[in-house]
C-alpha cells in the first residue's frame, strides 16, 4: 500500500518538492505481539536518553538528546521504512528527578487486554500524529466525551508537536510507538534504545512527563526490547481487537470488526496516522456511539496494576 508517513508528502509538494517525505511507500502487515521475553525486575534506574548503560553511556539520539535530527542509524540515502509491575514500594508511574520513569518489571510479552472484569474498552490509535486525521479523531472523541490512547511515532511528534500537546490537553493518554516505526525485534539493542528512548525523551520535553506505555511497531516485541521498555519505565501494550484499518477495507468493515470483537477488557487497535485514515475516522463515528449504547465504558489503557 502507499504509505505517507506523518502526512508530509502533500505539504512538502506544495513547498516545491525540495525535500522528500521521510516515509517510504511499501507493503507491510501487522502481527500479534511476541510472548517471548525475560522476567524479573530491571536492575537499574535509567534516565531518558541520559543514564548509563553497562558500557557507561548510551549511543545515538537517546543519549545525546539530538531529537531534532535523525537517529544515528538513519544514514543518507536510506529512507525510513515506516509504517510489569513496578518494584515493591515504587508506585507505578513514579518519575525520578531526571524526568525518567523508574524501571518497571520486565514483562514476558505485551498486555493484550485491560485488567479487571468490568465493562471497559480501550480505543487506541497508532502512527500519528497526522495533520488531518488526528484532529478528526480528536473531534469525534470530544463529541462523545470519551478518552483514548494515542501511540505516537517520534518523527511525527517532532513534526507536529502542537498535535501531541492537543492530544494530551484533551485528556487522552500519549504512548511511545518508537521513533521511526521499525520492527524492534530486528534491531540491535543500541537501535532499540534510540527508538524508544528518543521518543520518550521528546514526549517528556513536550508534555512534561515521559510516557508510561509503549507499543512496538507491528507488535514485534522480543526479549531485548521488552527489557529496554522496562528500563524506561513503560508497560508494553498490544491489542485484542485488530481492525486492520491500515489496509483500508472500508469503513463498514472496520466498524463491524470493532463491534463484533468488543468485550469487557478489550483493547482496540486503529490508526490516526501512517496514511489515509479517512475510513478509520468514518468508522469511529459509527462504532463509538454504538459501543456506548451497548454499555461499554471507553477508557485510556490501564495495565500493570
Amino acid at each position: 500500500m502507499q504509505y505517507d508517513k506523518c502526512g508530509l508528502t502533500r505539504r512538502r509538494a506544495l513547498l516545491g518538492g525540495a525535500v522528500a517525505c521521510l516515509g517510504a511507500a511499501g507493503g507491510w502487515a501487522w502481527t500479534q505481539d511476541s510472548t517471548g521475553g525475560a522476567s524479573g525486575a530491571a536492575s537499574s534506574h535509567r534516565a531518558l536518553g541520559g543514564a548509563s548503560s553497562s558500557s557507561g553511556r548510551l549511543h545515538g539520539a537517546a543519549a545525546s538528546g539530538r531529537l531534532g535530527r535523525r537517529p544515528a542509524h538513519a544514514s543518507a540515502g536510506r529512507p525510513y521504512s515506516y509504517r510489569t509491575r513496578p518494584y515493591t514500594g515504587v508506585p507505578r508511574g513514579t518519575v525520578g528527578r531526571s524526568g525518567a520513569r523508574l524501571p518497571t518489571s520486565v514483562r514476558q510479552g505485551a498486555h493484550l487486554r485491560l485488567g479487571g472484569e468490568d465493562k471497559r474498552i480501550a480505543l487506541t490509535f497508532d502512527d500519528g500524529p497526522h495533520p488531518v486525521h488526528t484532529p478528526a479523531v480528536l473531534d469525534v472523541l470530544r463529541r462523545h466525551g470519551v478518552k483514548a490512547t494515542f501511540f505516537v511515532v517520534g518523527q511525527c511528534a517532532q513534526e507536529y508537536p502542537h498535535l501531541v500537546k492537543k492530544i494530551a490537553a484533551d485528556g487522552h493518554l500519549v504512548g511511545n510507538h518508537s521513533w521511526s516505526h521499525p520492527q524492534l525485534d530486528k534491531l540491535s539493542v543500541q537501535r532499540v534504545e534510540e527508538e524508544l528512548g528518543g521518543t520518550s525523551r521528546l514526549l517528556y520535553r513536550l508534555l512534561g512527563a515521559p510516557p508510561s506505555l509503549a507499543r512496538a511497531p507491528y507488535g514485534a516485541w522480543d526479549r531485548a526490547s521488552l527489557r529496554i521498555c522496562a528500563r524506561l519505565g513503560m508497560e508494553p501494550v498490544g491489542w485484542s481487537v485488530d481492525t486492520t484499518d491500515w489496509s483500508r477495507p472500508g469503513a463498514a468493515t472496520i466498524r463491524s470488526r470493532v463491534i463484533s470483537g468488543a468485550d469487557a477488557g478489550a483493547i482496540v487497535l486503529s490508526h490516526d496516522g501512517g496514511g489515509n485514515r479517512s475510513q478509520s475516522v468514518q468508522a469511529l463515528e459509527h462504532y463509538l456511539p454504538r459501543l456506548l449504547e451497548m454499555g461499554y465504558v471507553i477508557t485510556p489503557v490501564r495495565v500493570g496494576d
